[in-house]
């Protein structure tokens, strides 16, 4: 699969901009603060339905304008997607697949697999475990409709417990503890899936890190990731239930798969409490090649790699490791300069130059 162009008009400081990929290589570089990893979140965007930044649609929007549009052309299976996304600031975004508008962001995922690696992922073995749930929860919907489903809907019924929680701290009545119960047999059904697809995806992921760590390490560091539930899926309901005036008191659900975390272990030690700043680094780039495999696996094809200025937080056995595992890889990087490139052997078959939002074509 391979991005071949994009189109934006008034998203972040681009007000009209388009750029026509190549199938390999694509280097995107330029001062900092000019808007290369905007182009990044556009493609990620267009892919997803969000922002790897996490920023609301009026947020991308360009300053004094009230709507932005992505057009994004893709091939997959020798087949050709456009994918239109219409960013509004006071509505829900719009969005098109070959012109067709879609109801829901589930009828997206999959079309195009994008791996994102930025200087901010190098972090998510020692930030908090929200972090790690995202990285799995993004993964996973790219990988998984039906756990992406499951993963709507137990965001939808805790949102809706813990609104109900609060309110009962105002009031309490025979049908607001029914409607409690209703909540009750809702999270516990979608929260059991939703742990059950994570076991799964981290079971697999462990199969394929191994091996990339032990290279990246030079043969001395095992590496293991263990799927850490706050309460195991099978005793998901009784916790609910015996939990409910812990919840009460609290106004807020203590217990479901939105307080998990995954634990890293490197020859047998927890990498967050007692790993090197070089072995989280190194954890997380294993992570992030272990991605690329899986979903070689699981949708017989190369995703998109996004690398954004990645390259200058790695040192250079780190690099070129990573640029060696590339191969057949539609990459799109992004860098403040060329030098690292050169140096590194890299081949590049299309260049971008970008300055205050323009993008210059250098081939």
């Amino acid at each position: 699969m391979v991005i071949e162009s994009v189109d934006l008009k008034n998203f972040r400081n681009y007000s009209i901009m388009n750029m026509e990929f190549d199938p390999h290589v694509n280097l995107i570089y330029g001062n900092n603060a000019q808007g290369k990893t905007n182009i990044l979140e556009s493609l990620y965007l267009c892919a997803t339905s969000k922002s790897h930044r996490r920023s609301k649609d009026r947020e991308i929007i360009e300053f004094d304008q009230d709507e932005a549009h992505i057009k994004m052309n893709v091939m997959k299976n020798q087949i050709r997607y456009r994918i239109d996304m219409h960013l509004k600031k006071s509505k829900t975004k719009g969005i098109a697949i070959n012109g067709i508008p879609i109801k829901k962001a589930v009828e997206l995922f999959g079309i195009i697999n994008i791996v994102f690696f930025s200087p901010e992922d190098l972090n998510i073995i020692k930030n908090g475990p929200a972090e790690r749930r995202r990285f799995i929860d993004m993964e996973l919907s790219q990988l998984d409709k039906i756990y992406l489903s499951n993963l709507i809907n137990y965001n939808k019924v805790l949102t809706q417990r813990n609104k109900l929680l609060k309110e009962l701290a105002f009031r309490t009545t025979e049908e607001d503890m029914m409607t409690l119960d209703i909540w009750d047999i809702q999270l516990v059904k979608y929260g059991v899936e939703v742990i059950r697809s994570r076991e799964a995806f981290i079971q697999q992921i462990n199969e394929i890190i191994k091996n990339i760590h032990l290279k990246l390490s030079g043969g001395t560091e095992h590496i293991e990731l263990e799927y850490m539930p706050c309460v195991e899926k099978e005793s998901l309901s009784k916790a609910v239930s015996q939990g409910r005036e812990k919840d009460i008191r609290f106004k807020a659900t203590n217990y479901g798969p939105h307080k998990d975390d995954v634990i890293f272990y490197i020859n047998g030690k927890d990498v967050r409490k007692y790993g090197s700043q070089g072995q989280k680094r190194t954890a997380a780039l294993s992570l992030k090649l272990a991605e690329i495999e899986l979903v070689r696996l699981r949708v017989k094809d190369t995703p998109v790699l996004l690398l954004d200025d990645v390259l200058s937080e790695l040192d250079s056995n780190r690099q070129n490791f990573l640029l060696d595992s590339i191969g057949d890889i539609q990459t799109i990087v992004t860098c403040t300069g060329l030098d690292e490139f050169i140096n590194n052997r890299f081949a590049i078959n299309k260049i971008f130059k970008v300055n205050g939002g323009v993008v210059e074509n250098m081939n």
